[in-house]
């Protein structure tokens, strides 16, 4: 990867629906040679996805919860099993194993309420083997960026 590459990711990561033209222009090459840059970036996973990101609150999310899960049985049919729980729920954006936390596991949840969080959580205690959870609920966001660095 070089400079030209790391312009063009920093580009699309602001604004991905810019004209090719415009890109090209901002990056200093031509159009053919930029969008054959996109493309092998886009063959090596380097960019993975182009997508429009919606303000949560402006469709009705207006709670983003971080509910911590702890538990005891760390084994692949009990992965197995969880992971298909949390990918049926589109309102669980974010999961990530942890280390170095009291906590094994970290989900990042929108509702519309915290009623909706509620009913949501009692589902979730339903489904998951778990020892512990903890719900954290976000008062205010203040950064989230979707840009990677490069």
């Amino acid at each position: 990867m070089d400079d030209i590459d790391r312009k063009l990711l920093t580009l699309l990561q602001v604004n991905a629906d810019l004209p090719l033209s415009e890109i090209a222009k901002r990056v200093g090459i031509s159009s053919t040679p930029c969008w054959n840059r996109i493309k092998k970036l886009e063959e090596q996973g380097v960019i993975k996805y182009k997508v429009s990101l919606v303000d949560k609150e402006k469709v009705g999310y207006a709670v983003t919860v971080f509910l911590s899960i702890s538990v005891s049985n760390h084994n692949s049919d009990w992965f197995a099993e969880f992971e298909k729980v949390v990918m049926r729920y589109n309102n669980i954006l974010e999961v990530h194993r942890l280390t170095g936390s009291s906590a094994d596991y970290l989900l990042k949840i929108i509702a519309k309420s915290i009623e909706e969080y509620d009913a949501f959580q009692q589902q979730l205690i339903s489904e998951i083997q778990f020892t512990g959870m903890s719900s954290s609920i976000s008062l205010k966001e203040v950064k989230n960026s979707k840009q990677i660095p490069v």
